[in-house]
């Protein structure tokens, strides 16, 4: 300290501090108010701007208040220096996280409200959540006196031995954008890989994909891989798709008399059964001429890739039961096996002479 620490010093030391707990406070109790009236819009984008100012306003006002009391302190120019210089990082620290929430909260509820868009890939979010981090330390350097010239030097160059030593990780990344940026794959997407692993999208993050099986049971795939396999998304372009069952009628029967039938049972099931198409126009076709029956193909529509099996299900029992009712024999394959009396060569093995035997 310059001088004798007196009352004149303290008062407004004082003053300044509790002007700046008391603005924290104030400013606090308002974003509150403003939190209540943003969960009532329906952009989120609006929680999440209020939800950060509510960590960095009550902090920079309590900053001020610590810097108007050091000020108003007989300190020397090196301890005011350093007390201001302590307040800007603290400062520029609670800004740069801050700040990641905000932008990551943007990114996140603007890929979520538009179609067409990673919905919830935690990809673009934490790239840009690690972009902002380090822009944040990089002022924090710049404030603190350290020159960062070097350090982006030093970066550039380690940078290439890091990226031979990760080309499986910086693969994976960058197969995981290229995933998100084709739009070919997006979280919550039904997919079936070449290999044979199939489920939904549940994220797709810097390194890998997640898909949960119909059996509940979660696939991590490698962005990688899944950018070089083939790949069938059963949600793109259209989730609605047709599914086909087969099935079979006795030589005897009146084929439009079970044409009319089946149409029937589908548009039945298509608008009692939840997950089928109450606009799908049924449809019947015969294709083949069989060993014991006349083979045809149903075509029914599902609203997407696991409704089928209910929707199956559902149609077989009714049509085998509608069948039954209206005479309409399904027939099982049958085979006839005529045996002819005459002479049967049965070949034996023996040791010496082989001899066979005559029936």
């Amino acid at each position: 300290m310059t001088d004798d620490l007196t009352m004149d010093h303290l008062v407004p030391a004082g003053i300044a501090l509790a002007a700046g707990l008391l603005g924290a406070f104030l400013l606090r109790m308002l974003l509150r108010w403003l939190g209540r009236h943003a969960e009532r819009t329906r952009w989120s984008g609006d929680d999440v701007i209020v939800d950060a100012l509510r960590t960095v306003v009550p902090w920079a006002a309590v900053s001020g208040g610590v810097a108007g009391a050091a000020a108003a302190l007989p300190l020397t120019r090196t301890v005011q220096h350093n007390v201001n210089q302590v307040l800007t990082v603290l400062l520029i620290f609670v800004v740069t996280v801050s700040a990641a929430r905000v932008i990551a909260g943007l990114v996140r509820t603007v890929t979520t409200s538009r179609s067409g868009v990673a919905g919830s890939a935690t990809i673009f979010v934490n790239i840009t959540r690690v972009l902002v981090l380090a822009i944040g330390f990089l002022v924090v350097l710049q404030t603190l006196g350290i020159s960062i010239a070097p350090m982006l030097t030093a970066l550039g160059v380690g940078g290439l031995a890091v990226a031979l030593a990760l080309q499986d990780t910086l693969a994976n990344l960058f197969a995981g954008i290229h995933i998100l940026a084709s739009k070919t794959v997006q979280p919550g997407d039904y997919i079936r890989l070449s290999s044979g692993e199939e489920g939904y999208v549940e994220d797709i993050n810097w390194r890998q994909t997640t898909v949960r099986a119909l059996s509940n049971n979660l696939v991590v795939i490698p962005n990688g891989q899944l950018a070089k396999t083939n790949m069938t998304n059963f949600m793109r372009p259209d989730q609605q798709l047709t599914i086909l069952v087969q099935a079979g009628v006795a030589y005897d029967s009146d084929l439009e008399h079970v044409e009319r039938v089946t149409i029937e049972v589908v548009a039945e099931v298509m608008t009692e059964i939840t997950g089928a198409v109450p606009e799908h126009e049924p449809a019947v076709r015969f294709h083949t001429f069989g060993d014991s029956r006349i083979g045809f193909t149903v075509i029914l529509g599902v609203g997407e890739f696991s409704d089928q099996y209910r929707i199956k299900h559902e149609f077989i029992k009714r049509l085998h039961r509608r069948y039954r009712e209206e005479g309409i024999r399904i027939p099982s394959p049958a085979r006839t096996v005529a045996l002819q009396q005459g002479t049967v060569v049965i070949p034996q093995q023996r040791t010496g002479e082989d001899t066979v035997p005559s029936l």
